[in-house]
């Protein structure tokens, strides 16, 4: 596969909130980056979006959800009246409700005006907002459109049942603030020890003080997939991020993102990129 075409985008990781509009092009290269985007969709009779793996026909007024690090493009849309809204995943990181949000969201990436119409109308009014504020010559336009960002988040959460199907999972109410926080601090803690010798489930329900069994049940309720899988996403994401340093071995990118083996990081970066750990990197490495 060429992937000669492919390009990373930057962003000015100083903000919390960016906001584009007005591109001539119908087409954006495949490419990824560490802030997250929400797309608003513009007139038009062709709105054709890709996210990881999946291709979208979208009408007017959907919302495509690019959550940080995945490989999008666009392969034919009106972006000259399209909005794109781009928030740092540090922000995120930031607040304990939103990066439960993000958990929780992680696999929806299409908000379907004509499925969800209720929640399309409150959100793109939201983006319209944002966008007023954002253009506007206020002196404090970024902490008001950030504001109006969580509430965007906020709003998503309102209708989780709602959205529950698009996940192919369901979501039950009935967790608390102390239960989630107990799972907050074991996702922070492996993230910040992807090499620790024990990262089973049974050892993080235990530092949770939980039962294995009730742990493995709310943890796929807030996160949208079994431990297992979340493992690897984490690690990979740790991944990409230890790609942009060209200078840096294969093996020992897998060792440092918790993979045990060359084979087993090669197979789970492919499976989920669609793409080999060498050539993902030579997107980023090519347009730097």
């Amino acid at each position: 596969m060429d992937y000669s075409n492919y390009e990373t985008y930057g962003f000015d990781h100083v903000s919390a909130f960016n906001m584009s509009t007005g591109f001539k092009e119908r087409s954006y290269q495949a490419h990824w980056h560490s802030y997250g985007e929400i797309l608003l969709v513009a007139p038009g009779r062709t709105n054709i979006y890709c996210v990881g793996k999946n291709t979208y026909e979208l009408v007017p007024d959907d919302i495509v959800l690019v959550w940080p690090m995945e490989m999008h493009s666009i392969v034919d849309a009106n972006r000259e009246d399209s909005l794109v809204v781009q928030f740092s995943n540090g922000f995120i990181n930031s607040l304990f409700d939103l990066r439960r949000i993000m958990h929780m969201y992680r696999n929806l990436h299409i908000i379907c005006v004509q499925s969800h119409p209720e929640l399309a109308a409150k959100l793109k009014d939201l983006i319209y907002r944002m966008r007023d504020i954002f253009f506007s010559e206020m002196p404090d336009r970024e902490i008001r459109c950030t504001m109006l960002l969580m509430e965007f988040m906020l709003t998503l959460l309102e209708h989780r049942k709602e959205l529950a199907p698009d996940m192919e999972d369901e979501v039950r109410d009935g967790l608390g603030d102390d239960v989630m926080r107990r799972l907050m601090m074991v996702t922070d803690y492996i993230k910040n020890n992807l090499t620790a010798d024990d990262l089973s489930q049974g050892a993080m329900a235990e530092m949770a003080g939980i039962s294995r069994e009730y742990f493995s049940r709310i943890f796929k309720n807030v996160t949208g997939m079994n431990y297992t899988k979340w493992l690897n996403m984490i690690r990979l994401e740790k991944a990409t991020e230890l790609l942009s340093d060209d200078k840096r071995p294969l093996t020992e990118i897998a060792m440092m993102s918790g993979f045990q083996s060359i084979p087993s990081f090669n197979r789970v970066f492919r499976e989920e990129k669609g793409m080999a750990p060498g050539e993902y990197r030579a997107l980023f490495v090519k347009n730097q």
